[in-house]
């Protein structure tokens, strides 16, 4: 049952060899792995991408996922929403780093250079303002009204002083 080879083979100087397959070798040596035909090696018919996409993330998401990644406490965790999402730990940091910067805050609204609009936050602010706006234009008409009403008064009196001289 010993192989008395004295070339070693796969499991070492005295084990039996198995017979070389010859299909297995062909297939090994095949230069054709992968059949371009233009779709993804996943099996999804996407069109496959020559030039990677790079991936834009948003500063909701990015805040999402800061505040569920801070909340793991069980073991694995944070590794399950890594692997979940497609991030590497790198992002988590660099995210952090934003965020303390503050370079990281979540728009109340539609983001900025949607679609020509302004965002809900600007149309909030400018509310506000128009209100504000408001308020002070109403003080001054009571003002000029109550100047009016002064200057009127003060012409009877000088009209009234007038005549006795």
């Amino acid at each position: 049952m010993h192989n008395l080879d004295p070339e070693p083979g796969p499991a070492g100087p005295d084990k039996r060899r198995r017979p070389p397959n010859p299909e297995r070798r062909t297939i090994y040596r095949a230069n054709n792995w992968h059949v371009e035909d233009g779709t993804a090696t996943d099996g999804s018919g996407r069109p496959l991408h020559h030039n990677p996409v790079r991936r834009v993330f948003s500063a909701e998401y990015k805040l999402a996922i800061l505040a569920e990644y801070d909340r793991c406490t069980e073991a694995g965790e944070k590794g399950a929403i890594l692997r979940r999402e497609g991030l590497y730990s790198s992002l988590i940091t660099d995210w952090r780093r934003q965020h303390r910067q503050g370079l990281l805050k979540a728009a109340v609204g539609r983001a900025d250079g949607g679609r020509g609009g302004p965002t809900y936050s600007e149309t909030m602010k400018l509310r506000a303002e128009v209100a504000r706006l408001r308020t002070k234009l109403a003080q001054a008409e009571a003002i000029i009204d109550v100047q009016g009403k002064v200057h009127a008064l003060l012409e009877e009196i000088s009209k009234s002083a007038a005549p006795e001289e």
